[in-house]
Order: structure tokens, then C-alpha cells, then sequence
């Protein structure tokens, strides 16, 4: 009983600092459940395709402009995953806003983990779902490699 006291005197002490956590917390949670279906409508149906006509267009970009956009992207992914990380111990979106930021950010790997995250059978159709109903066409995927083959 007495270490419920003391977390709750270390709470009342630092009272400011956790309404800015759970403010910080729930303007995460409203932007998300704003943000992430836009998003999810106007994706390319090819995004996930190598060839998609997006990918091309960036490629072509001016290369200044090209890296300034890859270092902020990375940077607000960075940010996204420690504030994920924190929201994990408050009120909050913690996994979704980790998630958000790991497909922001650049890292080997991050294609194979974004195809096997939009495979999973109730994300794909809650994609889809959402596409739906904007009128747009469901998801592209790449071919699933052979596990024959390997």
C-alpha cells in the first residue's frame, strides 16, 4: 500500500508534465483516427508494386530536395516511435503511433515489413474496406516469394 502512495505523490508532483503527456496522447489519437484513413485513400493502388508510377516520381526528384525530404521523414518517424515508446506507460495510441513512425522512417528491411503487415488478413481487409468506400481499388500486393525455391 505504500508504494501505491508514493507513485501517487511522484504523479501529483509532476501533475503538470502528465496533462501535457496525456494531452500530447490524445491530440495523437484524434490525428490518427483523422489522418490514417486519408491516407489510406489516397494511396496508389500499386504502392507496394516495384514499378509503381509514385516510386518512379520520386526517383526522378531533384536529389537536394529528395534527401531534405528523407531527413525530415526519418526525423518525424524518430519522433513518432519515441513518442509511441512514452504512450506506451500513458493514455494513448503507443503500438499504432510506434507502427506510424517504423513505416515513416528508412531502414533495411522496411519493404519486407510493410508487405508482411498489409498481408495479415485483418489489416488487409480493413484497408480494403476503407478504399471501398472512397470508391478506390483495393491494394496491390507483389507476388508472395516461393518458399519452394529458397
Amino acid at each position: 500500500m505504500e508504494s501505491l502512495t508514493e507513485i501517487w505523490d511522484y504523479i501529483k508532483e509532476r501533475e503538470t508534465l502528465f496533462a501535457w503527456i496525456g494531452s500530447l496522447s490524445l491530440l495523437t489519437l484524434v490525428v490518427s483516427a483523422i489522418v490514417v484513413p486519408i491516407v489510406i485513400r489516397r494511396m496508389p493502388h500499386d504502392y507496394f508494386l516495384e514499378n509503381s508510377e509514385q516510386a518512379e516520381a520520386l526517383r526522378e526528384g531533384h536529389p537536394v530536395l529528395r534527401v531534405l525530404f528523407l531527413i525530415f521523414k526519418n526525423l518525424i518517424g524518430g519522433i513518432l516511435v519515441l513518442g509511441g515508446i512514452l504512450m506506451l506507460l500513458t493514455p494513448g495510441q503507443g503500438v499504432l503511433t510506434i507502427l506510424i513512425g517504423l513505416l515513416l522512417m528508412d531502414f533495411p528491411g522496411k519493404r519486407r515489413f510493410e508487405i508482411w503487415l498489409i498481408r495479415l488478413g485483418p489489416l488487409n481487409r480493413a484497408i480494403n474496406w476503407i478504399r471501398e468506400k472512397a470508391g478506390k481499388r483495393p491494394l496491390e500486393l507483389p507476388a508472395p516469394a516461393n518458399p519452394a525455391a529458397s
